[in-house]
């Protein structure tokens, strides 16, 4: 049984991925910060489209994070291996966190 191919993308998704392409390693921006860019949708609209990126390195949906610096998950997680990984990303690029597990302000582009 084949597996059915990935749907095309819909142009807000289009929007999505390109305005996160946009975020240069080290730093970080919020789903409520991009959907006020992109002057589309909403934090929960931008969630759901990157939930449903594409498997491409050249989204780095791991830059994208809660407002208050919370890290969350690519799934929508607070805890667990997706989170984990997601840190351990976003420190590989330098990004700073506080000594409360959230990232540092400075870091939000």
């Amino acid at each position: 049984m084949k597996a059915k191919p990935d749907p095309e993308p819909t142009d807000f998704q289009k929007t999505v991925y390109e305005a996160v392409r946009r975020i240069p390693a080290g730093k970080v921006s919020s789903y409520a910060l991009i959907a006020a860019w992109i002057r589309r949708g909403s934090a929960r609209t931008v969630g759901t489209a990157l939930r449903h990126a594409p498997d491409d390195p050249t989204i780095p949906c791991h830059r994208v994070i809660c407002s208050d610096g919370r890290v969350g998950g690519f799934g929508g997680e607070i805890d667990g291996p997706h989170v984990a990984r997601k840190e351990r990303l976003l420190r590989k690029e330098g990004v700073p966190f506080t000594g409360k597990g959230k990232v540092d302000p400075v870091a939000f582009m």
